[in-house]
């Protein structure tokens, strides 16, 4: 099974979460689901980018546990994550992420950027 997403925290605490363009299968799904609430193991201060440059469109069914997650795991994320950024130059792809956040609101500051190196530099400003 290849994965649906590759996490590098090699720059702890910044960690870079890389979409690989596979589809969305329950199982990559839930693993990729898994790794990111995996992030919050040190339970301190992180900054997290997603890369969506190669994204592929989840499934709806995987777009609502991408909610659902979100949703289970607030407290977690207003406790420790600084800030998200996302690299999206697909429209499609931002309209994705704004389904996922009508189901559940993102709840922590976030901003979308359509190069890595904008991201970066927005995300090296949060207070890590």
């Amino acid at each position: 099974m290849n994965d649906y997403a590759t996490i590098d925290e090699s720059e702890f605490p910044l960690i870079r979460i890389r979409f690989t363009g596979e589809k969305s299968t329950d199982e990559n799904f839930q693993r990729y689901l898994a790794q990111t609430r995996d992030c919050y193991r040190h339970k301190k201060k992180l900054a997290i980018i997603f890369d969506a440059r190669e994204a592929g469109i989840p499934a709806l069914s995987h777009q609502r546990m991408q909610a659902d997650w979100l949703r289970e795991n607030r407290g977690l994320m207003q406790d420790y994550c600084q800030g998200t950024a996302y690299v999206i130059p697909n429209k499609v792809i931002r309209a994705v992420l704004r389904v996922i956040f009508s189901l559940q609101k993102q709840p922590v500051p976030y901003k979308i950027f359509e190069k890595e190196a904008e991201a970066e530099k927005w995300v090296r400003g949060l207070d890590l």
